[in-house]
């Protein structure tokens, strides 16, 4: 039996994980809600639902949800998610919010914590982690086929005009750079950034630091370092991550496009393009969403929930680290 699905925020982002709940045999999409009438309205003619405007209406109706996601938006693409999380983890419903978690710390340790409090999965959709190639890469790590992990290096940049506030590149874009840093070489330690404000296209200064460099320690003594841009994407955006170890290193390109293995005793390589048949970004949405359906329906021990709550909460402290780097010119040790 398909789980009961809802979706809350139905926006560009919210009908995107609709459409995967849609076409995923392990889901049914049984509500969905959003605080503008005809978004909801017209997501619920769509997708063949009842719409509600307000989450503690969904919750009123009584209709069984066995899991949602949390699709909102608001300030830096994360400003809304507080309250109508608090209110399905409260009302214990499983929930995949989207990324930032919030970029008010305070806020997403209050939904962290009441998630655990209450044994309820929660989950963010750190999407770039759900790929056959970055499950490959990590095998590669756990296997030892790397040795001693050194390095790790990271770029992640588009094109994006967005000025809404001083901060949004680092705090909208980056959570999916810095999981996947986390995903390979662990906790993080020790933060240290620097921002630069970039022109746009027509030469006009940003209002917003929209290029970063980032310097990390991680726990485990591996050196890392991210390079992030909205000015730098083009009509192509980039996303690369090369991580070496003691016996070799690998390059993931693109999310899911190619992944590469080079060896450090000899010159063989061992490459992959589009491994599971996953052509691009896009392709990721449905990818993480089936894992989560896959999760809620094995029952998952909330602790083993793949891209978790807690998950996307040490990646917010890290940017927020990053940011009082640049403010204090100091290391920031977390």
């Amino acid at each position: 039996m398909p789980l009961r699905v809802a979706v809350v925020g139905m926006g560009n982002i919210g009908n995107l994980h609709a459409r995967c709940y849609q076409q995923d045999p392990l889901a049914e999409i049984v509500a969905v809600c959003d605080i503008i009438k005809a978004k909801a309205d017209r997501a619920a003619t769509e997708y063949g639902c009842p719409a509600f405007y307000f989450v503690r209406d969904m919750l009123a109706a009584g209709i069984p949800i066995d899991c949602a996601s949390m699709c909102t938006a608001g300030k830096e693409n994360g400003g809304d998610h507080f309250a109508p999380t608090m209110e399905l983890l409260g009302a214990q419903i499983p929930t995949l919010g989207e990324k930032p978690i919030s970029n008010e710390l305070d806020k997403a340790e209050q939904m962290v914590a009441l998630a655990k409090s209450k044994g309820i999965r929660y989950a963010i959709n750190l999407n770039h982690r759900f790929t056959p190639a970055a499950r490959r890469a990590r095998e590669w790590v756990e296997q030892g086929r790397l040795g001693r992990l050194h390095i790790i290096n990271m770029t992640m940049w588009i094109d994006n005009p967005n000025e809404t506030s001083p901060h949004f590149h680092v705090r909208a874009l980056h959570p999916h750079s810095l999981d996947v840093m986390r995903y390979f070489c662990g906790d993080v330690g020790s933060v240290q950034a620097f921002f630069l404000r970039g022109e746009t296209r027509d030469g006009i200064q940003r209002q917003g630091w929209s290029n970063l460099q980032m310097n990390l320690l991680f726990k485990n003594g591996v050196v890392g370092h991210l390079t992030g841009s909205y000015d730098a994407g083009g009509a192509f955006g980039l996303e690369r991550c090369e991580v070496t170890g003691s016996k070799g290193r690998f390059v993931l390109e693109d999310a899911c496009e190619l992944l590469t293995f080079y060896s450090r005793a000899n010159t063989e390589r061992e490459s992959y393009t589009n491994l599971g048949g996953m052509t691009g970004f896009m392709d990721t949405f449905p990818s993480r969403i089936h894992r989560w359906l896959e999760q809620n329906l094995e029952k998952a021990r909330p602790e083993d929930i793949d891209g978790c709550g807690e998950d996307a909460l040490k990646v917010q402290r890290i940017i927020e680290a990053a940011i009082e780097s640049w403010e204090t010119r100091r290391v920031i040790d977390l």
